[in-house]
């Protein structure tokens, strides 16, 4: 095992634990992570498997098999940003709904406010009491 197959190695269990730490001490939702941790996975088998890339590379073509890793990483990546472009378009249409129930409700009150006070204020000059003083 070279040198640099250790540091693989010891690089995507690193990955792989700090996102499994994450959703474990639940900082990190298990839905959000499945994308991190299959990527992780992915690289670790490929760090312990070299013939593995070697083969990949082969049937895809790629004449220097480390650059493998690096499209499966650029694959993860994209699925990552595009998992979050999802999660951001629930997230906004989710406080679009949230403004508009908070306006209707805002509305609601006030006009309730509106009800409930006098309807016209009573002048000095009419109130009998006054006078008698």
């Amino acid at each position: 095992m070279g040198r640099i197959q250790i540091l693989s190695i010891i690089a995507s269990l690193v990955i792989f634990s700090v996102v499994f730490n994450l959703v474990r001490r639940r900082r990190l939702k298990t839905e959000y992570s499945l994308i991190w941790l299959s990527v992780s996975i992915v690289f670790i088998i490929f760090s312990f498997w070299r013939q593995g890339i070697d083969k990949l590379a082969s049937l895809l073509g790629i004449a220097y098999p480390p650059s493998v890793l690096y499209i499966i990483l650029l694959i993860g990546i994209i699925l990552i940003l595009i998992e979050f472009s999802i999660i951001i378009s629930k997230q906004a249409e989710k406080i679009k709904i949230l403004v508009q129930e908070i306006g209707l409700l805002k509305l609601e009150l006030e006009q309730k406010i509106e009800k409930l006070k006098p309807t016209h204020e009573q002048d000095p000059k009419e109130d009998p009491d006054k006078g008698k003083e």
